[in-house]
């Protein structure tokens, strides 16, 4: 079974639990979202520019009751264009650059896919499986991973969660996980839609064909 990769821990290590949460978890992406983007991929930590603003959408969440899962689709690792410690330190520079800006802006999980699209792994984005694993970690229950989340044998309401990325391969797995979907402007990041997260009457987006 393909599973994820976790930043700086083992899969299945324990997570450290949240009193009186009620489920919500905010899945977002990276690149586009928490940090600039490119074109030929963040490649190592001197070209990691995090968006401004990102640390105190994060915080915000967080105050609202959300648990932060950041899933990223990283798959130059299995390209052979940098390592896996090459990405922790990336992943590292953004987490401590967020708490930089907002020392509330602590981000629960960092799971990451570093499958190329040829190899179909249903924890590569638009599959649901990182968003799966995501929720089993935090909801303390056996990794489990399936193209299709309703097949799960545990199947927790996800209530007010949502995924928010910039491309269409976010937009589905929210829809293969059964969870809003917002889109980003890449441009702008994730303070750009942060109001839009923060109403649980918002539907959020669809998928643009």
């Amino acid at each position: 079974m393909d599973l994820p990769r976790r930043h700086l821990a083992e899969i299945g290590a324990p997570v450290e639990p949240l009193d009186d949460w009620d489920g919500s978890i905010a899945y977002l992406d990276r690149d586009g979202v928490l940090n600039i983007g490119r074109e030929d991929y963040v490649k190592n930590v001197d070209e990691v520019v995090l968006l401004e603003g990102a640390g105190h959408a994060v915080a915000a969440l967080r105050n609202a009751g959300f648990r932060i899962v950041i899933v990223t689709n990283q798959s130059p690792v299995n390209r052979g264009v940098f390592s896996h410690d090459d990405l922790a330190d990336m992943n590292q520079f953004i987490l401590d650059g967020l708490l930089e800006e907002n020392s509330a802006a602590h981000v629960d999980l960092v799971l990451y896919s570093p499958y190329a699209p040829w190899e179909c792994s249903p924890v590569r984005k638009p599959g649901p499986g990182m968003l799966q694993v995501g929720r089993q970690l935090l909801s303390n229950l056996p990794l489990e991973v399936t193209t299709d989340s309703t097949l799960l044998n545990c199947k927790f309401d996800e209530g007010r969660s949502f995924m928010a990325g910039d491309r269409n391969a976010d937009m589905g797995a929210a829809i293969q996980h059964g969870v809003r979907g917002f889109r980003v402007d890449a441009s702008v990041g994730i303070t750009g839609i942060i109001n839009r997260l923060l109403d649980d009457n918002d539907a959020g987006d669809a998928l643009e064909i």
